[in-house]
C-alpha cells in the first residue's frame, strides 16, 4: 500500500537533484506524519523524518513577528504544539501550488530547498586573542535544516501584518524559492550568507 501527503500527493517521480541532500530528503511519508519526536535523540535521526513533516515541524515554530495560523493571528511563539493547525497551513500551501503551477506540490518544496540551501557559511575562530571570519563548506544536514527555517521564516515575515494566512505565504514562498527568485525571503538569506562567505575566504 502507497501512502500519499494529506492522502493526495505521491511522491513518484519526485526527484532529489541536489547530490548532497539526497541522503538527508527521507521523501517516503509514513501512516501518519507525527513522529512524535523519536529520532530526537539519534544521530542524523531527523534524516528518517518525511520532509513534508519537518516543514510542519518548522512552521510550529517560535520566533519574531507574528503570523495567521488557521485563521488565528499567532504572536511569539504562540504556534508551539499547534501541530494540528501547522498541519492543515501546509496542506492549504500544497492545495494553492496545485492549482497555480499544475505540479506536485512535493516536487515543489524538494526545488525549493535545493535553491535556498546554503553551500558555505562563516564561522568565528579565536587565534591569539583576535576573532575573525572563516568560510567554511556547510554539512548537508546543516544546509537541509537551513533552507527549511528559512522557508518557513520567509512565509511567517510575509503574512505579519498582512491579509494573508500562513497557508497562502507559505504557497508563495515555496513557489518563489523552487524558482530561484530573489523575491523568495529563503533564496535571498542563502546568497547573502554565501556571498558573506566569499568575502571570508
Amino acid at each position: 500500500m502507497e501512502f500519499k501527503y494529506f492522502d493526495r500527493w505521491s511522491v513518484e517521480g519526485v526527484e532529489v537533484k541536489d547530490p548532497g541532500l539526497r541522503r538527508y530528503i527521507r521523501l517516503e511519508p509514513g501512516y501518519v506524519l507525527h513522529s512524535g519526536g523519536r529520532q530526537a535523540h539519534k544521530q542524523f535521526g531527523k534524516a528518517g523524518v518525511p520532509i513534508v513533516e519537518r516543514l510542519i515541524n518548522k512552521v510550529m515554530r517560535s520566533g519574531p513577528g507574528a503570523g495567521k495560523l488557521g485563521g488565528r493571528v499567532i504572536r511569539g511563539g504562540k504556534g508551539c504544539g499547534k501541530k494540528q493547525l501547522a498541519y492543515n497551513a501546509v496542506k492549504r500551501a500544497f492545495e494553492i501550488i496545485e492549482k497555480r503551477e499544475k505540479k506536485n506540490p512535493v516536487q515543489v518544496l524538494i526545488d525549493a530547498i535545493q535553491n535556498s540551501a546554503p553551500r558555505e557559511e562563516t564561522t568565528r575562530i579565536s587565534y591569539g586573542g583576535i576573532t575573525y571570519h572563516v568560510a567554511v563548506d556547510t554539512a548537508p544536514q546543516r544546509r537541509l535544516d537551513i533552507a527549511l527555517k528559512n522557508l518557513a521564516g520567509g512565509a511567517y515575515s510575509a503574512s505579519f501584518r498582512s491579509k494573508k494566512s500562513i497557508g497562502e505565504a507559505l504557497a508563495e514562498e515555496l513557489m518563489l524559492a523552487s524558482k530561484g527568485d530573489v523575491r523568495s525571503f529563503a533564496v535571498k538569506r542563502k546568497e547573502e550568507i554565501e556571498r558573506i562567505a566569499k568575502g571570508a575566504r
